[in-house]
């Protein structure tokens, strides 16, 4: 059996030019796709995920058999700070050039970056951290917020807001007039993109459902800075 390509693999399709059966991303349709060392992936394998993380289906052309496929997941990747892992840490480990670095994070094109919603960085954990016994919320918690958050949601629009089309963000997702001024200052000193400052909105919709937003209510300059906030790291 030959060596399965990659494309194929993510994105569905058949090497012996049968019927298309569909990829990886398929089979995570209405669930969770985890990339690891996403710079390490082809660049073309990269640049073919923007279709479906804009239309949440992928479209598969083999010869003269074509198919279409579900393909609304939720991308979650991970990815080091240099080609060797140990840019900025402590240890000064890091040997990168500034070069290496840039070409390394260059792998990642900015029409892929920007349909990327949110970014942390995600620093290494000390060692006198390891052992000690987290004093954050537990699962339960996020998990009954995050429910609330979804079903107001769909009391509001029938939708989660990652589905808003832009007239419906228009409607569900004004600032108010200090987060429409943020937000257009995060605009012309960041360089955004219109896709940037919808999806911004979003993220700031669903940064004020997770906090209980009185519903009428417009987003604040607090809601649209952290979302601006999850996006500037994407420009760094």
């Amino acid at each position: 059996m030959g060596k399965l390509d990659p494309t194929v693999a993510l994105f569905g399709g058949s090497l012996s030019g049968g019927t298309p059966r569909p990829g990886e991303i398929s089979l995570a349709h209405h669930g969770t796709l985890f990339l690891d060392e996403l710079p390490e992936f082809q660049r073309g394998v990269l640049e073919a995920l923007r279709e479906p993380l804009e239309s949440g289906q992928i479209h598969i052309a083999r010869a003269a058999r074509r198919a279409e496929f579900p393909a609304r997941f939720q991308l979650v990747a991970a990815m080091n700070p240099c080609p060797c892992g140990w840019l900025g840490h402590a240890s000064g480990k890091c040997r990168c050039t500034p070069d290496q670095v840039a070409r390394y994070r260059g792998k990642l094109s900015g029409p892929l970056l920007d349909r990327i919603d949110l970014m942390l960085d995600v620093p290494a954990v000390a060692e006198a951290d390891l052992a000690c016994r987290g004093d954050g919320e537990s699962s339960a918690t996020v998990r009954a917020r995050v429910g609330a958050a979804r079903e107001r949601q769909q009391r509001r629009q029938g939708k989660p807001n990652a589905l808003l089309a832009p007239d419906e963000i228009d409607m569900h997702c004004l600032p108010d007039c200090d987060g429409a001024a943020l937000l257009k200052r995060a605009m012309q000193q960041l360089g955004l993109t219109a896709r940037a400052y919808h999806r911004i909105l979003k993220v700031a919709r669903t940064i004020a459902d997770l906090a209980d937003l009185a519903e009428g209510l417009p987003l604040s300059a607090a809601h649209v800075a952290e979302a601006v906030h999850y996006r500037r790291g994407l420009a760094n």
